[in-house]
C-alpha cells in the first residue's frame, strides 16, 4: 500500500503533467472528483506546493468557466523570475522557505551545490540564534542575494 498522503499524491500527479507540458490548467472541482477529496484539498496543495519560491507561477480565474493555471518556470528562459521570487519573500522568511528557494536556484543551475551549501549555512537557524528576529534578517539576506543574482544575469 502507498504510504503517501493525499496531498503528496495530488502534487505528484500535477508535477508529472508539468514535466511533459510545463503548463497545466485544472478545474478545482474536477480535480477533487478525480482524487475523491474536497476542493479545499486541491487549494491546499496548490498554495503550499506550487509557489514562486518553488519554481511555479499560479494564475486563477474564478467563475463558471474558471480554472487554475500552473506553469513551471524555467529560470534560464525567464530572467525576471529572480525578481518575482525576491518580491515574494516579504519581510520574514523561515529556514524551510529559504532552503526551498535555494533548492530551486540549484535545480535551475543559478547556483551550484557548493554555493547552496555555503548560503544554507548562513541562512540556517544556528548562526542567526543571537539575532532577536532571525526571520526578518533571513528575508533581508535572501532578497539581497536574489537581487545580486539578478544583476549578474543581466551583465
Amino acid at each position: 500500500m502507498d504510504n503517501r498522503n493525499m496531498s503528496d499524491i495530488i502534487e505528484s500527479y500535477i508535477k508529472e503533467i508539468l514535466e511533459i507540458d510545463k503548463m497545466i490548467e485544472i478545474r478545482r472541482s474536477e480535480m477533487a472528483d478525480l482524487f475523491e477529496c474536497v476542493p479545499s484539498q486541491i487549494n491546499y496543495v496548490i498554495k503550499t506546493r506550487f509557489t514562486v519560491p518553488q519554481g511555479y507561477q499560479v494564475e486563477s480565474k474564478r467563475g463558471g468557466g474558471g480554472y487554475i493555471r500552473i506553469v513551471k518556470v524555467d529560470l534560464l528562459q525567464h530572467g525576471n523570475y529572480l525578481l518575482r521570487v525576491a518580491e515574494s519573500v516579504g519581510s520574514s522568511l523561515t529556514e524551510s522557505e529559504a532552503f526551498a528557494i535555494l533548492k530551486q536556484l540549484q535545480d535551475n543551475e543559478v547556483i551550484d551545490v557548493r554555493e547552496n551549501n555555503i548560503i544554507s549555512a548562513l541562512l540556517c537557524n544556528k548562526p542567526l540564534l543571537s539575532v532577536s528576529d532571525n526571520s526578518k534578517l533571513r528575508a533581508h539576506m535572501m532578497i539581497e542575494l536574489l537581487e545580486r543574482l539578478t544583476y549578474d544575469e543581466k551583465e
